[in-house]
């Protein structure tokens, strides 16, 4: 898989793609990812990204030409599946979406800043929008790479173990069960017995019925849908 990441600030997307699973993903040759700084795609000596809404008010908004440059040059190379928009209105991020999207082989993701984009630019050259939740951030660089962690971790070979991801919450519609580690007993506070007693059938049947109990408690919308 090849992801291109498209924003203005690109060193804040240093840190999140140079650390532990994602790093390793790199490393293994599993997913490529390259962030493009859009400044590069400017022609004025000011390397200028954004501009004065028209109609006035408050804010800056993000300007068509060198979006759509950077997205020209990219496209001119490789065939991608999807370009998608970081933006609040847009559709919000699933597991089952994350899933559909690890099966993609090149995703190009728009990360907006200020006002956000020229609305051409999602007119004619965005293909999708997602949403990671219903607030604003500064930009869409964490979102950017919130999407990104969701799909790369599903990516076969990336987790060391692959029947982790099939276990995590919401990928089968509820949440996960609880997770205990050693020591057995500490302070008092034990580990329910059926998880020591290496019985798989019984494990299994627990760990269900735990996961129903604490989806219904926690996300009754969730239970409700089942």
């Amino acid at each position: 898989m090849r992801i291109d990441i498209i924003t203005c600030l690109p060193r804040l997307l240093e840190s999140p793609f140079n650390d532990s699973i994602l790093k390793r993903a790199r490393e293994k040759n599993l997913v490529t990812v390259e962030v493009h700084d859009l400044r590069d795609y400017t022609v004025d000596p000011h390397r200028t990204t954004d501009d004065y809404a028209f109609g006035g008010g408050a804010g800056m908004v993000m300007m068509i030409e060198p979006i759509h440059r950077c997205i020209l040059s990219l496209t001119a190379k490789a065939k991608y599946d999807d370009i998608i928009y970081m933006s609040p209105d847009g559709e919000v991020l699933t597991q089952s979406l994350a899933n559909q999207l690890s099966m993609k082989e090149n995703l190009i993701l728009l990360c907006g800043h200020y006002k956000g984009v020229d609305e051409r630019v999602r007119q004619h050259l965005i293909t999708r929008e997602i949403s990671i939740g219903d607030y604003v951030l500064s930009g869409g660089e964490l979102a950017a790479a919130v999407v990104s962690d969701a799909i790369i971790r599903l990516i076969p070979g990336v987790l060391s173990d692959e029947s982790s991801a099939l276990t995590d919450s919401f990928q089968d519609g509820i949440l996960a069960p609880e997770v205990y580690t050693r020591p057995a007993e500490y302070k008092g506070w034990t580990v329910p017995g059926v998880l020591l007693s290496g019985n798989p059938a019984l494990i299994d049947a627990w760990r269900q019925e735990n996961a129903l109990e604490r989806t219904k408690k926690r996300r009754p919308g969730l239970f409700q849908g089942i």
